[in-house]
């Protein structure tokens, strides 16, 4: 009888552990939600050197109850305005057991990445899935770095027929977003 007490004690416990336990999706999405916030930084473009030195804005906005993370790229000190096609959106979410990224892009389509957070902890890769809409010229490759609580690297490839295009994005939190790193 002790044994048996012992032994239901046993798989109980496990099975809490697995029914709380994170999965892997939902660790990159968490790695990926500590960004949220308004970000500017600016980008380099190895194979297009007239676009690298641009200052960009990025809003990182937590929405739908936690579920998602909406990613907006523009010009820094452009205002936002609605009337105007000037930047892409990104939408990550955890989709089953992977962490899922769709890039609503400039060219018109939808590549669709699946994510994961690599060995250090502290970058989340994105490779790509699947795109809807045209495949001539499209995003493929995405990685987000965390340096610190407010400093982080994105680095976006887009392919343009056949040939990749690299974008790095060196971004700072900006002082009014209200977080400040923890040391």
């Amino acid at each position: 009888m002790k044994n048996l007490r012992f032994t239901l004690s046993l798989v109980l416990l496990s099975l809490a552990t697995v029914a709380f336990a994170q999965t892997d999706a939902q660790k990159s999405f968490a790695t990926v939600k500590s960004l949220a916030g308004e970000w500017e930084g600016s980008v380099t473009v190895p194979e297009a050197p007239e676009m690298s030195g641009a200052k960009m804005h990025l809003s990182l906005r937590v929405t739908s109850r936690g579920n998602a993370l909406v990613h907006e790229f523009q010009e820094a000190g452009t205002p936002l305005d609605a009337t105007k096609y000037d930047h892409p959106v990104t939408m990550l979410y955890v989709d089953g057991d992977q962490l899922t990224l769709i890039h609503y892009c400039d060219a018109g389509n939808r590549p669709r990445m699946t994510g994961k957070t690599l060995p250090d902890g502290k970058t989340v890769e994105f490779e790509l899935k699947d795109i809807s809409g045209s495949t001539a010229m499209h995003m493929h490759h995405s990685v987000f770095t965390i340096i610190d609580a407010n400093h982080h690297t994105e680095d976006w490839t887009f392919m343009m027929k056949d040939k990749p295009i690299h974008a790095h994005f060196d971004l700072q939190r900006t002082k009014d977003a209200g977080v400040v790193a923890s040391k």
